[in-house]
């Protein structure tokens, strides 16, 4: 018997890896039991996780966090909300076509940078060397704490109680976690309280977002790059798969002002992206021999993921960001002055907790290292503009570099 699918008006037989799909009637269940297993009306767990996060204070937060600029001199620059959103979009089309569970994948998508301290990497980076004696700080980690401890707007548990095929999917944003490597504190905490299976990989639906998060933004911090003029078009066409796409686009396009043939190519590498994983995907899971979920959990490998051919030229593509984008010197400066600016707020908070906002201070434990992470969890949620916004109540004007938050 053929499975089929309804899309708005079409309907169409699945893929074989459909039989891979999370199914949320089959859910592990919540760390904090619901009634109903936490399903309310027409609406799957898997839905009520996707709400839950878009929801969030956590979520709304990310607009005004950095995605790669801090600072920008400009409106059109992506923040980490609107990163999200775009790694939403990528891996439903990519779920979809495979058959999988959307709102899993789209719930996972949307959570995924929850955890990002200000200013990025650069606040992650501070936070971390702050609590170097206290187990450091990882963004990955702190999306799981964000979820399950510090986003609580609820009146019968902490967090947001989301899934556990949600919260495993998060933990396993990179892959399945080594058993012979420490775990980060938070997350070993919290896999102590509601275990999340760290040795065995992912659903395939946290293994798509974790693509489409590479694919979205891999493509369009080149747009941001661009506009940005840390690249140009001409050290892009030095590439030679980018350069084999813009001369087939300006074939297609001849005449078309540049502005615009650019962003067909941001397009055009998503779309072969896209079609490489949804193809290499079904290829892996078909040669795995896999037929469910739990098998894709016991594979020991990613199922989901790009052919060699255009891995290689994605991690070339990557190089050439991290190269002449992520390294640039004004990127540089500006991410160090954002780390010494966090160190500057922990050292102060540490130092006096009365600066603390009140209930954060009433909260404040009294010893080590619960009050030093304490701290952090209160700048980690921190939008880049109230960091600024603290630190200049407490030290006066910010460098210039990172006056215009």
């Amino acid at each position: 018997m053929t499975t089929l699918a309804a899309h708005g008006d079409r309907t169409e037989a699945l893929p074989p890896t459909a039989r891979c799909a999370a199914d949320p009637a089959m859910s592990r269940g919540r760390e904090f039991g619901e009634p109903g297993g936490g399903v309310r009306g027409p609406r799957s767990a898997f839905q009520r996780d996707r709400d839950r996060v878009i929801h969030s204070i956590a979520f709304r937060r990310m607009k005004h966090k950095a995605q790669v600029f801090v600072a920008p001199y400009g409106d059109h620059y992506r923040t980490r909300l609107t990163h999200s959103l775009e790694v939403a979009q990528v891996g439903r089309v990519i779920a979809r076509s495979l058959g999988l569970d959307e709102d899993l994948t789209e719930a996972l998508c949307l959570a995924h940078d929850i955890g990002h301290a200000p200013f990025g990497h650069a606040g992650e980076d501070a936070l971390n060397a702050a609590l170097a004696d206290y187990g450091g700080f990882d963004h990955n980690a702190h999306t799981l704490r964000t979820l399950m401890r510090l986003e609580s707007p609820y009146c019968t548990h902490e967090g947001l109680n989301l899934s556990w095929e949600t919260l495993e999917g998060l933990a396993k944003h990179n892959g399945a976690v080594a058993e012979d490597k420490p775990l980060p504190w938070a997350l070993a905490k919290l896999d102590r309280a509601f275990p999340l299976d760290l040795g065995r990989w992912s659903s395939l639906e946290a293994q798509v977002a974790a693509v489409a998060d590479d694919i979205a933004y891999d493509n369009h911090d080149i747009e941001d790059g661009l506009r940005a003029g840390f690249i140009s078009l001409d050290q892009l066409l030095a590439i030679d798969f980018i350069a084999d796409q813009w001369r087939a686009i300006e074939r297609r396009f001849p005449g078309t002002p540049r502005d615009r043939l650019q962003r067909e190519l941001v397009r055009g590498q998503i779309g072969w992206m896209v079609n490489d994983v949804i193809a290499e995907t079904k290829g892996r899971v078909a040669d795995a021999g896999v037929t469910n979920a739990f098998e894709v959990r016991k594979a020991g490998r990613a199922l989901a993921g790009f052919s060699r051919g255009v891995d290689a030229a994605e991690r070339r593509l990557k190089r050439f960001m991290y190269d002449n984008v992520y390294y640039h010197p004004a990127q540089k400066r500006t991410a160090e002055l954002a780390v010494d600016l966090v160190k500057w707020l922990h050292g102060a908070y540490a130092d006096d907790p009365a600066l603390l906002p009140d209930d954060w201070h009433a909260s404040l434990p009294a010893e080590e290292p619960e009050r030093a992470r304490h701290i952090a969890d209160f700048i980690a949620g921190m939008t880049d503009r109230y960091a600024i916004r603290q630190y200049t109540a407490l030290f006066g004007p910010p460098p210039e570099e990172l006056s215009n938050v």
